[in-house]
């Protein structure tokens, strides 16, 4: 039951609470401006820029917490303030969000700025925010400069093309566009396919987000197609053209289960400038309802809301379940422990005291490397995780093997405190099948498409500057969808810090002969051919690997792409299959198969696409 104060009688409450929500507006305000000035990156075709502005604005978040309890600590001695006032503090504050734009946002600054000033006893006392306290439906700015959240157009069958054409321009995009009238046209044959033969209904109308969403070298107009009682979710691709610089239609995406993948987990977050996040939020999970709001706020770039929330989702998950914690199953780690609740669609992953030869790294290394894939490009390929500190869960859901692995590996991460057992540091990842495991139960035809997709994998990988180090089978896991996902971050390297070398030809037979390594190996040399034996033991798994991904074990193909990223060069990853872009529709058309990288990933998507979602945890 909640205790409140009898009265607000204590004046620096209130100084507080405006402090605290001084420093969630800074915060807020820079993290606007950041997304805003994407739109400018994009249309000058700054690459290099956007990709530094989103992985700086992840940084942004934990400097204003610290600089805001800086400044409660300095002015106020706020760890020495008792629970009432502390309690004063949010009760003044809950009354400061009423007609905020963002309060879902300021309550969980507040959560993290007095957790951060704060002992552990304190947090579960009721001066945090364990549950929401402000409402975020229908938040409005009445100003009227201001845009809505998202437009509304009410096309004809006659205006259709018109309507396309206003989607677009309303954007204002500084850059031209290589042949607007040809790529709308795209988009009309696109929805016609899609929508069929339809019948217009009283409110037909095309919904529109009013800002555009920009991640790497894209921006997308998201939106949804209204007729009935029918939705159709929707995005359009706007890419720069390599021939012409200028812009161009890429594709359109309709449907849940492509919109999924491109606010995919395992790719990077996007800049949008949002006024209302919890309206954008809203409108999301209207085109994909399955996918939780925790992951939709961290696709936004708000990513400790959407921590905010995954925890909260988890302590609910916790109250409605009777199952334990085990050890996660597959082969162990030897850098990370494992485990997971069964029920729970996620698993846990803690830093071991301790690692066994050959081994040799360190706690602050291996964290190192998970912030390096929290700020880098991930291009579809390698899982987002969450990073909790001192979390609490209930001794009794632990199994005992779990428990004495947990005491045995991680003793300095771990505090029996009552009932609870409390971890000081843990990992969440969304769970994946083993791709080793997948690879011993699929059938041949499945197991042909998880060799070529893990190929695949390392080749997105390797476009984005990233060399996974242990490239073994049991670090990469299969998605439901089918997608490939590496998940084993301790050994990753930048590709441009590596040396890619070829063995050395033996200079005499007891050279060649050695079953030892004769040969100097410096400490980021790799040799590509090497990656064969611990890979490819399986006869039927190294055919279709050397069919398809050969050139992963040649020098050449790792060296070529290295010089290319030193040169300057961003490689395009496309979060759809290439095949679905209109100007490889086009060539098809005009009875001309794509090239390059482009034909490799259309001819190697699965025929029954829906049949393998279906068969996926």
């Amino acid at each position: 039951m909640a205790v409140f104060p009898q009265e607000l009688n204590d004046l620096r409450a209130f100084d507080i609470a405006n402090a605290m929500l001084d420093g969630f507006d800074r915060h807020y305000t820079l993290f606007r401006e950041t997304s805003a000035q994407a739109k400018k990156r994009f249309e000058a075709a700054d690459w290099h820029g956007q990709q530094r502005a989103q992985r700086e604005r992840i940084e942004f978040y934990d400097m204003r917490v610290e600089e805001c309890a800086e400044r409660l600590q300095t002015e106020f001695m706020a760890s020495t303030l008792s629970m009432n006032v502390w309690q004063q503090v949010k009760l003044h504050y809950i009354g400061l969000l009423t007609n905020h734009h963002q309060p879902e946002l300021a309550e969980t600054f507040f959560n993290s700025v007095t957790t951060k000033i704060l002992h552990r006893s304190y947090f579960h006392n009721d001066f945090i925010f364990l549950r929401p306290a402000v409402s975020t439906e229908y938040i409005e700015n009445e100003e009227p400069t201001f845009q809505p959240t998202y437009r509304a157009y009410y096309p004809t069958k006659e205006t259709m093309r018109d309507t396309w054409l206003r989607v677009v321009n309303n954007f204002q995009l500084a850059r031209d566009f290589e042949d607007l009238g040809r790529d709308v046209d795209h988009v009309l044959t696109a929805v016609a396919r899609e929508l069929g033969d339809f019948r217009p209904r009283a409110n037909f109308q095309v919904q529109v987000l009013s800002s555009l969403f920009f991640r790497n070298k894209g921006a997308y107009i998201v939106g949804k197609i209204i007729n009935g009682f029918n939705e159709t979710p929707f995005a359009l691709a706007i890419l720069h053209s390599p021939a012409s610089g200028l812009l161009v239609i890429d594709t359109m995406l309709f449907g849940e289960d492509e919109l999924q993948m491109l606010f995919s987990f395992a790719r990077a977050y996007f800049l949008v400038d949002m006024e209302i996040p919890s309206a954008y939020v809203q409108f999301l999970r209207s085109l994909m309802p399955r996918k939780p709001r925790s992951e939709i706020y961290n696709a936004l770039g708000l990513q400790k809301q959407g921590k905010n929330l995954f925890y909260r989702d988890f302590l609910a998950h916790l109250r409605h379940s009777s199952d334990k914690f085990r050890i996660a199953p597959g082969i162990k780690g030897m850098v990370m422990l494992v485990f997971d609740l069964p029920s729970f669609p996620f698993v846990f992953k803690v830093i071991k005291d301790f690692f066994p030869p050959p081994k040799e790294t360190t706690r602050e290394l291996i964290m190192s490397k998970y912030l390096l894939v929290k700020t880098h490009d991930r291009v579809g390929r390698m899982a987002d995780t969450l990073e909790y500190s001192n979390v609490a869960f209930p001794r009794a859901r632990f199994e005992e093997e779990l428990v004495a692995e947990l005491k045995h590996f991680c003793p300095s991460l771990l505090e029996e405190d009552g009932d609870d057992l409390v971890i000081r540091h843990v990992y969440i990842e969304r769970r994946m099948i083993p791709l080793n495991i997948y690879l011993q139960e699929a059938e041949p035809s499945r197991m042909a498409h998880a060799v070529i997709e893990y190929g695949n994998a390392i080749k997105d990988l390797v476009a984005a500057n990233i060399f996974p180090g242990d490239m073994l089978w049991k670090n990469f896991g299969v998605t439901r969808n089918g997608k490939v996902v590496f998940y084993d971050y301790d050994e990753i390297e930048y590709l441009t810090d590596c040396n890619f070398r070829k063995v050395p030809t033996p200079r005499n037979e007891e050279e060649e002969m050695s079953g030892e390594i004769w040969y100097h190996v410096g400490k980021h040399d790799v040799f590509p051919e090497t990656f064969g034996p611990f890979l490819l033991g399986n006869p039927a798994v190294r055919d279709v690997f050397m069919k398809h991904h050969g050139d992963l074990l040649d020098v050449a193909f790792w060296q070529g792409h290295k010089d290319r990223i030193l040169a300057g060069h961003v490689h395009d990853v496309f979060p759809y299959d290439p095949a679905k872009r209109f100007k490889n529709q086009r060539r098809l058309r005009d009875g001309v198969p794509p090239d390059g990288q482009e034909r490799r990933r259309s001819e190697l998507q699965p025929e029954n696409p829906s049949a393998l979602d279906n068969s996926l945890a």
